[in-house]
């Protein structure tokens, strides 16, 4: 971002009151088994003020922490593709109407996307950066129904077919640590993600949150999770296999400590980041060491792999 704009660009976080197809009795209402928004939302996103003073407030903010001028309006919780296009093109010309912010970055799911929201979305990119976020949590269709996500990975995969080629930027949030994957399996996940054309990602470890269904599983029934120094040790591994082409926005979850169950590490960002790069120097090792270049062609939605 600093190549392409010349400065530092920060994310303003909003809550633009969407909601989830598998929240509002569409696919389901109890939605995935993991999900608290609570877990992830800045104190300053709030739904109870206009998407304007969201952002007036969060540049306001950021500026005068950092001594930045220019922003992302990340459009986070739920499902921000999940209504009319009149209506999210209403919402997305809004946050661009600052001078300040250069583009947008777009949560959603895979299944809340299609040809006309995408050509909408592709007008915006003509004039600005835009970033779609996928969540695609895992490759492997036995996770997605274990979490009752909704849909499966050929879903998400549609989805990057009809985004890609549009001047859109891809991005993939994945969530590492479910109980019906071994280690090989999750890491074979940064194989899977260099092959396509995801530009981006965040990895998350699994986090069991209060108020969820998977704090009553767990509860119930005690599942492994990640340690502190094996988290560690799987991230650096998996970046070794991960393509240096995609940037990393994010390496590991951190919910807020009243509502997180486990794991409790006891660390700061900065701690967590430290070791991370520490792990990397010990084993002198980086993102892309083990990677072995692929091409990817995704026609008429099937995937075609040529090594």
């Amino acid at each position: 971002m600093k190549n392409r704009f010349g400065e530092a660009i920060y994310k303003v976080n909003v809550d633009a009151g969407f909601t989830c197809p598998n929240r509002d009795g569409t696919l389901g209402t109890t939605g995935c088994i993991y999900c608290n928004n609570d877990s992830f939302r800045p104190a300053s996103c709030k739904p109870t003020l206009t998407i304007n003073e969201q952002i007036k407030n969060g540049i306001e903010h950021i500026k005068r922490r950092y001594k930045v001028n220019k922003f992302l309006v990340y459009f986070q919780p739920y499902t921000n593709t999940y209504a009319p296009v009149w209506e999210l093109e209403k919402l997305y010309l809004e946050a661009l109407s600052f001078n300040s912010v250069i583009g947008l970055a777009i949560g959603t799911r895979p299944d809340a996307i299609d040809e006309e929201k995408i050509k909408m979305i592709a007008r915006l990119a003509e004039n600005y950066f835009i970033l779609i976020e996928y969540g695609m949590q895992s490759i492997y269709d036995k996770s997605l129904e274990f979490v009752n996500r909704g849909h499966n990975y050929r879903v998400f995969l549609e989805a990057v077919e009809k985004t890609r080629n549009k001047n859109i930027f891809i991005g993939a949030h994945i969530i590492v640590g479910f109980p019906t994957e071994t280690k090989d399996e999750m890491l074979a996940m940064a194989d899977e993600i260099s092959k396509l054309p995801i530009e981006f990602l965040k990895i998350h470890q699994l986090q069991v949150i209060k108020d969820t269904i998977l704090e009553t599983i767990f509860r119930e029934k005690p599942f492994k999770i990640f340690g502190y120094e094996e988290y560690i040790e799987f991230v650096t591994d998996f970046l070794e296999r991960l393509s240096p082409d995609v940037v990393i926005q994010r390496l590991f979850a951190t919910a807020p400590d009243d509502i997180l169950i486990a794991p409790r590490w006891g660390k700061s960002r900065q701690e967590i980041l430290r070791d991370i790069e520490k792990r990397l120097e010990e084993k002198n090792s980086w993102q892309g060491k083990k990677w072995k270049e692929s091409s990817v062609l995704l026609v008429a939605g099937e995937l075609k792999k040529n090594f």
